[in-house]
C-alpha cells in the first residue's frame, strides 16, 4: 500500500514563496506519474503540476512560470516550489500518484490517480 504525506504548507503574502514536499512510503517516483492538485473551498479539485519518471513536467496554465515540480527518486520525495504566489493560489494542496501509467499526459486530469495524501493547507493573503 502506497502512502503519501504532504508537508510545507502555511501562510504567505502575495508575491511570496512556499515549497511543498510529499513523501512516499515506497519508491514510485522513478516509474510512474505523480502530481500536485489543489482544492479551494467550493471549487473542484484541479491539477496543478505533474511529473513522470523521466522528469517530464506538465503544468496548469494558471501556475505556468511560477510553480516548479521536481522529484528526488532516491529519497522518494516530490516537491512543488511555488513562487510569486497569488491569493487565488490559496487551497488545500494534495500529492497523488497514478500507478497505472508511466506518462502523465493528458494533464490536468484527476482520473487515474488512485493514491492521495491528506493535503497541506496554503493560505496567501496580505
Amino acid at each position: 500500500q502506497v502512502q503519501l504525506k504532504e508537508s510545507g504548507g502555511g501562510a504567505a503574502q502575495p508575491g511570496g514563496s512556499l515549497r511543498l514536499s510529499c513523501a512516499a512510503s515506497v519508491g514510485i517516483y522513478v516509474n510512474y506519474c505523480v502530481a500536485w492538485f489543489r482544492q479551494a473551498p467550493g471549487l473542484e479539485r484541479e491539477g496543478v503540476a505533474a511529473i513522470d519518471g523521466e522528469d517530464r513536467a506538465t503544468y496548469a496554465d494558471s501556475v505556468m512560470g511560477r510553480f516548479t515540480i521536481s522529484q528526488d527518486n532516491a529519497k522518494n520525495m516530490l516537491f512543488l516550489q511555488m513562487n510569486d504566489l497569488k491569493t487565488e493560489d490559496s487551497a488545500m494542496y494534495y500529492c497523488a500518484a497514478d500507478l497505472a501509467r508511466t506518462a502523465c499526459n493528458p494533464f490536468p486530469r484527476t482520473w487515474g490517480f488512485g493514491y492521495w495524501g491528506q493535503g497541506t493547507q496554503v493560505a496567501v493573503s496580505s
